[in-house]
């Protein structure tokens, strides 16, 4: 996930994020350098404590990092509507009950709060959404649980949210692995 492609794409979108922000699927990082001075904290979600140990190396001073490790979907031992943008980067595709993690977002958001996401997903060409899902069964036990054609738009205005802006495009490689969804999303 730090392609050429990848990363001008986190360069483009995770800038926008203000204030207190909790980043789903933190992983090792990789967003942390693309953090503005607009950020007061970051507090990163991710089960995996070996990747967090990568997002420390990684993280910079300018911007305050602490990490919960759990899952996205259990409740997060944060106050509600108490975040200013939550940042979800190819996340959602992974985690075993999406709509829970998205009602815990839901939660923890600030009324006036902003959910930034990139995420791959569902096509909206059927001949590479056969693909996706004839795909998914094997990809899963080989990805990490990731599934291929998971609608995230859908998911996401399913937990509450009302999607103010999305631009859906393929990045470079096999069309089943590289439907983009890009937006920003707020409480609906």
């Amino acid at each position: 996930m730090k392609n050429r492609e990848i990363t001008r794409l986190r360069a483009a979108w995770i800038p926008r994020a203000k204030g207190n922000v909790l980043e789903i699927g933190i992983g090792s990082g990789l967003n942390l350098p693309f953090y503005s001075e607009r950020v007061t904290h970051v507090l990163g979600v991710d089960p995996s404590i070996e990747l967090q140990l990568m997002a420390k190396r990684r993280a910079t001073r300018q911007v305050d990092v602490e990490f919960l490790s759990q899952s996205a979907e259990q409740q997060l031992p944060i106050p509600d509507e108490s975040i200013d943008t939550v940042v979800m980067t190819w996340t959602l595709c992974s985690i075993p009950n999406p709509g829970d993690a998205l009602r815990e977002v839901r939660r923890v958001l600030k009324t006036q709060g902003q959910l930034l996401f990139i995420e791959h997903g569902r096509s909206r060409h059927s001949g590479v959404v056969a693909w996706q899902d004839r795909l998914t069964p094997a990809w899963r036990l080989i990805a990490g649980g990731c599934h291929l054609n998971r609608k995230i738009d859908g998911l996401i205005a399913a937990a509450g949210f009302q999607i103010k802006e999305m631009n859906t495009f393929y990045t470079v490689g096999p069309r089943p692995m590289t439907y983009t969804y890009q937006g920003l999303a707020n409480l609906a």
